[in-house]
């Protein structure tokens, strides 16, 4: 089966498209190396995605069990695949925006002035403004 194929069918992703262009940019590898989307995948296999969110960059590491015939529900999915995501690259995948200090998403504009003074009460005070002089 090819790896975009497998990829959807296991519901690592949720288009087939989304697969290929994550394959395509790099974010798929097989045994530390970047692949093809044609590529077959085969039982045994390991499969690591790389998946970047606002927050962080963590990597999903899928072993391959079997290959199956169409796409497959949530339920089945681990006949097909077991993840072997390190503990640490799961903690990374729970960070949520708002856990980090400071974190504005892309895209929300302009801080407001009441969420300034909250920063700035958050970084120790307080800072000082240069008054120029006329």
């Amino acid at each position: 089966m090819r790896l975009d194929l497998w990829l959807w069918a296991v519901r690592a992703y949720k288009t087939r498209p989304l697969a290929v262009s994550a394959i395509k940019n790099g974010r798929v590898e097989i045994g530390g190396l970047p692949t093809k989307p044609s590529r077959i995948v085969r039982a045994g296999e390991e499969v690591a995605l790389r998946i970047d969110t606002d927050v962080t960059i963590w990597t999903r590491t899928l072993c391959v069990l079997e290959t199956p015939r169409t796409r497959v529900g949530a339920k089945l999915v681990p006949l097909y695949v077991e993840d072997r995501t390190p503990p640490e690259e799961l903690e990374k995948a729970r960070l949520r925006p708002g856990s980090i200090s400071g974190f504005r998403p892309r895209g929300a504009g302009r801080p407001t002035k009441r969420d300034r003074r909250a920063w700035d009460e958050l970084d120790g005070g307080e800072e000082e403004t240069a008054v120029s002089e006329k």
